[in-house]
C-alpha cells in the first residue's frame, strides 16, 4: 500500500506483467471504479425532429466484399475504419470450415470500396465458425466488432440448428480482430425473454453493439420480446459495464434504463419496427443513430443520450438492399470523424447486401453513403465535449493529444495514444487550441492493479482508468499490485480508453 502511495504523490516504475489483455476483458476482470465508471453527461433539453442537410451521395461501382467461390451468400456485416484501413466481418458460409452451416468472414481494404481480400491479399478467411455441441454448433453469424483499448469484442448470433427459438447472442475476444475466442465460456451471453410466443420463432440475435462512457450497449432482435410487432420486429437495448453482460445490467424500458437481473429481463421497449439493424454513437450530432431498411433504403433514426427524445429527421441513404446495413464506424463504435469538416460534417456509410444469390439468400455486399451537414459540433463547449470524446490529433510539441470528456491529456508515445482512443486524426483541430493540458501521460509511467478494481494509471497524482493491459509493452511500463482499499481511497480521474 505504500507503494501506491508513493506513486500518487511521486510516480515510479514497476517491472511487470501477467494475463493478456483478451483474457482481462474476457473474464470481466480489466473494468472497475475508474476503467467503467460509466459518468454519463447530464442531458440538456432537446428539440424533436430537427431536419438535417445531407450532401454527397455516393455508392461503390460494385460489389465491394464476397467470400470464395463457394460462399453463396453475403450479408449481415459490421465494419470498422482502425489506423488507416477499413476492416469488414460478414455472415456466409464456406464448404472448407466445418460444420457446415454459417461462418463469419474476414476481410480489410483501404477504404469502403474495397476489394475486401484477407489479411495480406487473398481470399477473406473464416474467422469464426460453429462449435459442435454447444448453443452456436451449427450457425455464427450477424456480427457486431468493438474495439475496447487492445481487445476486440465480437457479438455474434448462434444457433445449434435450425431449431424454433433457437439463436442467441455470444461473445468472443481477440487481440487482432481475425484469432478469436469464445468468451463466457462458450455460452450465450442472451437468449430469447420468452415474452410472448409468436409465429415468427427466430428468437434472439443480429446484435449491434456500442461502447460510450464506460457503458456496453447491446441491441438486438427478439421475437418473444413484450414489445415486438406481431412479426417478431424490434430492436432492444442493454446495457452493463461488462462486456459480456453477467452483471450490471439495465434495461430500456418506457421510463428509461432501469435495472434488471439479467439480459433475459421482459422486453419492455423496442426503439425501432426493425429487423437486422445497426447503432453508433454521433458524437457531433450528440445522439445514437440506429440503421435500419426500409422501402426507400437504409433508414438512419438518431435517439438522444437516454433513447428519450429523437433530436432529429431520420436520413435515407437510398438503393438496392436485401438485408440489414453495417455501419461504418470506428473502433467503439461511434461514427468516425470527417477529416475535411469535424466540427460541421457527419459522414453517415453504411454496407449492405443488395440482391438475392442463386442460393436465395442475400448477398452483393455494396457501399452506400452521404454526409450530414450543419451538424453544429463545436457550437458550444458541450458538443465540443461529445464531438471529439475519444478523439487524439498531434499535439504542438510532437506529441499526441487525447480528449476525454472536455480534458486533454498529453501523450508521449503516438501507439498508446491509438490504443487508447477511439480515432487518430492527422491534424489538430483549430477550435480545442485554448483547452489546456490536463495532465501528461509519460513514457514509462506505472499500471496499478487492484483486485476486483480494474487497471489504472497515475497521472501528477491521480489515478485515471485503463480498459486493459494493452498499453504496457507499447508504453515501457510496468504493472503494480495494490490493495483494493488503496485503489479506492486515490484521487480519481477519467477511464482513459474507450
Amino acid at each position: 500500500m505504500r507503494l501506491l502511495s508513493a506513486l500518487l504523490l511521486a510516480g515510479a516504475v514497476v517491472v511487470g506483467c501477467s494475463q493478456s489483455a483478451a483474457e482481462l476483458q474476457a473474464d470481466g476482470t480489466a473494468h472497475g471504479n475508474i476503467a467503467g465508471d460509466g459518468t454519463n453527461t447530464p442531458a440538456e433539453q432537446r428539440t424533436a425532429n430537427v431536419p438535417l442537410a445531407t450532401a454527397s451521395p455516393r455508392q461503390s461501382g460494385g460489389v465491394v466484399a464476397a467470400g470464395a467461390a463457394d460462399a453463396v451468400y453475403n450479408y449481415g456485416p459490421t465494419v470498422m475504419t482502425e489506423n488507416g484501413r477499413t476492416r469488414i466481418w460478414w455472415c456466409s458460409q464456406y464448404g472448407s470450415a466445418p460444420p457446415p452451416g454459417d461462418d463469419i468472414l474476414y476481410g480489410e481494404a483501404s477504404s469502403a470500396n474495397g476489394p475486401f481480400t484477407g489479411p495480406g491479399g487473398g481470399a477473406p478467411p473464416a474467422v469464426l465458425s460453429g462449435s459442435p455441441g454447444h448453443f452456436d454448433g451449427v450457425h455464427t453469424c450477424d456480427p457486431s466488432v468493438l474495439r475496447v483499448g487492445g481487445t476486440y469484442f465480437m457479438y455474434y448470433t448462434g444457433a445449434a440448428g435450425d431449431h424454433a427459438l433457437g439463436n442467441a447472442v455470444g461473445m468472443a475476444t481477440s487481440t487482432d480482430g481475425v484469432h478469436w475466442t469464445r468468451a463466457n465460456g462458450g455460452q450465450p451471453i442472451l437468449g430469447p425473454s420468452h415474452d410472448v410466443h409468436r409465429a415468427n420463432v427466430y428468437g434472439a440475435g443480429q446484435p449491434a453493439a456500442v461502447f460510450l462512457d464506460g457503458w456496453y450497449y447491446l441491441m438486438f432482435t427478439d421475437t418473444t420480446g413484450r414489445a415486438a410487432g406481431w412479426n417478431g420486429a424490434g430492436q432492444f437495448v442493454l446495457r452493463a459495464h461488462d462486456a459480456a453482460f453477467r452483471s450490471g445490467v439495465e434495461a430500456l424500458g418506457v421510463k428509461g434504463f432501469a435495472s434488471v437481473s439479467g439480459t433475459a429481463a421482459p422486453r419492455e421497449r423496442s426503439v425501432v419496427d426493425a429487423f437486422s439493424a445497426d447503432l453508433a454513437w454521433v458524437g457531433a450530432l450528440d445522439a445514437f443513430a440506429v440503421a435500419h431498411e426500409t422501402a426507400e433504403g437504409t433508414t438512419i433514426t438518431f435517439w438522444d443520450r437516454d433513447f428519450t427524445v429523437q433530436p432529429y429527421a431520420p436520413v435515407v441513404l437510398p438503393g438496392a438492399w436485401q438485408e440489414g446495413p453495417g455501419l461504418i464506424r470506428r473502433p467503439d463504435g461511434h461514427a468516425p470523424t470527417s477529416p475535411a469538416d469535424p466540427c460541421g460534417t457527419v459522414p453517415l456509410d453504411v454496407v449492405r447486401a443488395t440482391r438475392i444469390g442463386d442460393a436465395g439468400a442475400p448477398t452483393g455486399l455494396m457501399h452506400f453513403g452521404l454526409d450530414v451537414r450543419g451538424a453544429g459540433g463545436c457550437s458550444s463547449p458541450s458538443r465540443l465535449t461529445t464531438t471529439f470524446d475519444g478523439v487524439a490529433m498531434p499535439s504542438p510539441d510532437r506529441m499526441i493529444d487525447l480528449f476525454r470528456r472536455g480534458e486533454r491529456i498529453r501523450v508521449d508515445r503516438r501507439s498508446v495514444a491509438g490504443v487508447l482512443a477511439g480515432e487518430l486524426l492527422d491534424r489538430p483541430v483549430p477550435q480545442l487550441a485554448k483547452l489546456p493540458v490536463k495532465t501528461r501521460l509519460h513514457s514509462g509511467a506505472t499500471v496499478v492493479h487492484a483486485y476486483g478494481r480494474g487497471y489504472g494509471i497515475v497521472l501528477d497524482g491521480v489515478l485515471y482508468g485503463l480498459p486493459d493491459t494493452s498499453i504496457v509493452p507499447l508504453n515501457g511500463s510496468g504493472v503494480l499490485e495494490t490493495d483494493p482499499r488503496q485503489w479506492d481511497a486515490s484521487a480519481r480521474g477519467l477511464p482513459l480508453g474507450g
